[in-house]
């Protein structure tokens, strides 16, 4: 019989602590490889704090997190990157002062193989390897449809724009996760809607399992095939959208105790 393979990501266990403030408390679930997985909650709830978790940002007082059935809990963030983790930020971290494809080239570093010496030799392996990653970023650029401000510096560009060279960033890497922290946040319709299809295609497309935050529930039973659902930094809820959508846990933190209640009396005088 064939040996099942492990999820693409595993959360253990986690419980993270800052003082006396307890951020993440015993969090556990599994992404499955090829999946998009969103993560959920009210402001506060751990979401952002369980990413940091994850990509190495922070490390966890409790718990393990495991790559394709790897232990990362004790790896740094460049080893976690080198292992196939990319991720964007909530507030965008781009280098503003340089243009659209220098950002995406910075993005290819955990591919570079020629040291200093061996790069330094333009017209040798250096040359070679550098028209190689030029390749497969100007593929990103014409997947994510920026081809219009390829050399454009990314200070200049418009707030959506800026959210979309992130993601090409991260996709340069060539992750086996991408962890988007809400890649829609501050976006108009129609933003969200082009960001959407292209979270769906590089998860169809190019095979890369996908682990996002983001607060849009449209967006979220849209896109996302499974949902976790945190609330002051304990797992309430791990199913499909639909299911999490009935879920009177996952209702009652959205809408808070007294609304739920509101919610289910009618009103006075009424019949």
């Amino acid at each position: 019989m064939a040996v099942p393979s492990p999820p693409q990501l595993e959360v253990r266990n986690v419980t993270l602590r800052f003082g006396g403030v307890t951020a993440l408390d015993d969090v556990s679930f599994a992404v499955e490889s090829g999946s998009i997985h969103a993560i959920i909650g009210p402001n506060g709830a751990g979401k952002t704090s369980m990413l940091n978790a994850v990509s190495g940002v922070y490390r966890p007082q409790r718990g393990r997190i495991l790559l394709a059935g790897e232990d990362i809990t004790r790896r740094s963030p460049h080893a976690r990157t080198r292992l196939g983790l990319a991720r964007t930020f909530q507030n965008i971290a781009l280098f503003k002062g340089m243009t659209v494809l220098d950002n995406l080239l910075i993005g290819r570093h955990t591919h570079q193989r020629c040291g200093i010496w061996r790069g330094g030799i333009y017209w040798g392996p250096g040359r070679r390897e550098e028209v190689a990653h030029r390749l497969v970023v100007e593929e990103i650029v014409d997947f994510l449809e920026i081809q219009h401000i390829r050399k454009q510096i990314v200070g200049t560009l418009a707030y959506g724009l800026q959210k979309r060279v992130e993601l090409a960033r991260a996709l340069a890497l060539e992750p086996r996760v991408l962890l988007l922290d809400e890649p829609m946040a501050g976006m108009n319709a129609e933003e969200k809607e082009d960001m959407a299809r292209f979270v769906i295609d590089a998860n169809e497309d190019r095979g890369t399992t996908v682990v996002m935050i983001e607060h849009d529930m449209g967006v979220v039973m849209d896109v996302s095939r499974r949902v976790v659902v945190l609330n002051f930094g304990r797992k309430i809820g791990d199913g499909t959208p639909e299911e999490m959508k009935r879920d009177p846990r996952v209702q009652q933190a959205y809408l808070g105790q007294e609304d739920a209640a509101d919610r289910r009396q009618p009103a006075a005088g009424g019949a």
